[in-house]
């Protein structure tokens, strides 16, 4: 596949001895590869030696830390088809995960080593690339909540445990949702616009399955009546991701969209792949097959639009009138109305 690589390695990811993972890493591709390694400083990101990289022509690009070292290393790639590794050394890990790339070391070389190479979207955000997902409102909240000491001393519990206490102190805004062909008004607690989500993203796992491959985002809308129903839908979700079954409460709604504009009232923080970027308005674009990754293996999964039920719910489609689910009852013909079939494929 090729016969050399950098390796851009981040020393302070994660919770292991970086100088024992580096080590392992060189034990097993060096016999393989002319490894050259480049370290993250707090002066030098990630991006730039991934820039750098290019320059001198670098036949594949291997980044070992966590999601913002691979969304970093990425985004430089986007731009070109050379494949990127990835080592996963952090505490999420969520894009390595959602790609089935294993956590060890030793099974993450052997991936780049003999894997296949997968070409997957990615997405576009005020100027940004994003590998992973766009939140609004309870994902800001949780990004913020969950602090580096407990990461450090939970792990993804620390995710999985912000995202309950969260949405147990919710508070509703209203939405305006417009894709290429409606336009969503909607009271809703958090938005989650995903290109990829593992299990472990639960806001983002409305539809479940997520597609990385097939140009749309997966947009995930969460409205709880009550700090009962938020308990309750976070759950269903967590449930949603291990089965792959897409969620079915009247919370909770999901859709796929190549394009998205969200509008709140009043303005709600806005997170892209873990950094707080503003607030909104936001717009997001997906841009289908982006990005070269070696994985081990291929899975795919999809799922149709489910809206109807979410509180103050209205939809207008661009070649109809709007049509208002909270002063209708839910029968066949406004089901047809809602559920609309967005897998198209490329």
């Amino acid at each position: 596949m090729f016969s050399s690589a950098c390796l851009i390695f981040n020393p302070v990811a994660g919770q292991s001895d970086s100088e024992q993972d580096l080590s392992e890493i060189k034990r097993h591709l060096e016999p393989h590869l002319n490894l050259e390694i480049q370290f993250t400083t707090e002066e030098i990101s990630a991006q730039q030696l991934a820039r750098e990289a290019l320059e001198r022509n670098a036949e594949c690009l291997i980044a070992s830390g966590g999601d913002g070292t691979v969304s970093q290393v990425a985004g430089v790639l986007a731009e070109s088809d050379v494949p990127l590794g990835i080592i996963a050394r952090g505490t999420a890990n969520a894009f390595a995960n959602a790609l089935n790339i294993p956590q060890n070391i030793e099974d993450a070389c052997k991936t780049i080593l003999g894997g296949k190479r997968r070409v997957v979207d990615l997405g576009k955000c005020a100027g940004k690339t994003m590998t992973l997902l766009a939140g609004v409102g309870v994902e800001a909240e949780l990004v913020e909540d969950a602090d580096r000491e407990a990461k450090d001393r939970l792990g993804m519990l620390a995710y999985f445990f912000s995202a309950f206490k969260q949405l147990q102190k919710f508070e509703i805004f209203q939405a305006t949702l417009e894709t290429d062909d409606q336009i969503i008004e909607v009271d809703a607690a958090a938005i989650t616009v995903a290109n990829v989500a593992p299990a472990s993203s639960i806001l983002a796992q409305g539809p479940a399955g997520i597609v990385m491959d097939d140009g749309l985002f997966d947009v995930t809308i969460i409205a709880p009546t009550n700090r009962r129903s938020a308990v309750a839908a976070s759950y269903h979700l967590l449930q949603s991701a291990i089965h792959e079954d897409g969620a079915e409460r009247d919370d909770i709604g999901y859709l796929r969209t190549q394009r998205i504009k969200i509008t709140t009232h009043p303005p709600q923080k806005v997170v892209l792949d873990g950094e707080i970027i503003g607030e909104t308005p936001i717009e997001l674009e997906c841009i289908p097959r982006k990005l070269a990754v070696i994985v081990p293996d291929k899975f795919s999964s999809e799922q149709p639009q489910k809206l109807e039920g979410l509180p103050g719910l209205k939809i207008q489609s661009k070649s109809s009138e709007s049509v208002d689910k909270s002063q209708t009852e839910k029968n066949e013909s406004n089901i047809d109305v809602l559920i609309l079939d967005y897998r198209i494929t490329d």
